[in-house]
């Protein structure tokens, strides 16, 4: 359960909305998973992590999720303390750079910002705060000697979970949902029809994306993503991937309603989802945005801090799909063949 409390930031004007800083769902992957055994608390840490969510906040059971399991992690096992502030559907940029103004004016060191949609913010207050650590995840445009980018292969992920949902298509015809059109979501596309295409060349694919910029709702709207993925099922679809953050919700809705299957993202959705539709979740594309934050706290902590991108691909173990239900385990020997393909450098895998 999510509740919302809000502190007044020293010398800034507004207020900032918090997050509580209570339990979340965790990934396949979760480095939370790792401390769930540990019998006394960890030393003290000085350190004060700020964390400003994306749309949906933690409780999307996806990409904002994934983010706050590393975050949990990290207050387990380094003993951080943590802020935790959420984003607002439609809102200005404005309300983004007070967000994160108020978070470094409180003495949080770093603060880390949740989605590229915090790029020109995370720019702006860097610059105004130079002695604070920043990084931003999913962009590469922010830069600065105090601003860490968390990037990822999304593509890498996407082959593998479009190889599998060509694999389990009796149907030859699957779909593909963005929850906003923009380029990053261009890559999870790029990858998954490459990695359909990869097992059956003639397959159908059907695309769609929920909203265009600057309406970014799309990541947060599950009314759509079920009316969108609804549409697919019926023109013949019998596998889905939802790139759309908490809007996939309303897509796993819509393929319980069909009788047929979903493939969730981010985290292994498996895990997190509603249990009357795990049952129709084929696999998810794992984007280990959790390991990103634990690793990027963790180098604050041991005063290891670097500027400028961390990549995190297949190599790196920062995407890969999961096994969660079982339903993916008869082409499991496919799909990670497939795996070592990219790593090796076999396969190059297109962005757009």
């Amino acid at each position: 359960m999510r509740r919302v409390t809000t502190f007044a930031a020293a010398l800034l004007t507004g207020a900032l909305a918090l997050t509580a800083c209570g339990g979340s769902s965790t990934s396949q992957t979760s480095p939370a998973d790792s401390s769930s055994g540990s019998s006394s608390a960890p030393a003290k840490s000085k350190l004060k992590v700020g964390l400003a969510y994306d749309i949906g906040g933690r409780g999307d059971q996806s990409f904002n999720d994934s983010a706050a399991a590393g975050l949990d992690k990290a207050k387990a096992d380094l003993g951080i303390e943590a802020k935790e502030a959420e984003a607002s559907a439609g809102e200005a940029d404005s309300a983004k750079e007070e967000r994160l103004r108020a978070l470094a004016g409180a003495g949080f060191n770093p603060v880390i910002a949740v989605g590229f949609a915090y790029s020109g913010a995370v720019a702006k207050v860097a610059k105004e705060n130079p002695d604070i650590h920043f990084a931003i995840i999913d962009d590469a445009n922010a830069a600065g000697p105090n601003i860490t980018n968390l990037l990822f292969a999304e593509n890498q992920g996407s082959f593998l979970v479009g190889a599998a949902a060509a694999l389990k298509s009796t149907k030859k015809n699957i779909g593909f949902i963005g929850g906003v059109d923009v380029p990053l979501i261009h890559k999870f596309q790029a990858g998954y029809e490459a990695g359909a295409k990869a097992v059956d060349p003639s397959i159908k694919i059907q695309s769609k994306y929920l909203t265009q910029p600057p309406d970014f709702s799309g990541f947060g709207a599950p009314d759509k993503g079920k009316t969108a993925a609804a549409g697919m099922y019926d023109a013949g679809a019998d596998v889905v991937f939802a790139a759309a953050g908490g809007s996939g919700a309303g897509v796993f809705e819509a393929a319980k309603t069909a009788g047929t299957k979903a493939i969730g993202v981010d985290s292994d959705q498996y895990k997190t989802a509603d249990p009357a539709v795990r049952s129709v979740i084929l696999t998810s594309m794992l984007k280990k945005v959790d390991v990103a934050v634990f690793d990027f706290i963790k180098s604050a902590t041991e005063g290891t801090y670097t500027p400028g991108p961390r990549i995190y691909d297949l190599k790196a173990n920062g995407v890969d799909y999961s096994t969660s239900g079982g339903q993916v385990d008869d082409i499991k020997d496919k799909l990670d063949a497939f795996k070592q393909k990219i790593i090796s450098g076999e396969i190059t895998v297109p962005e757009k």
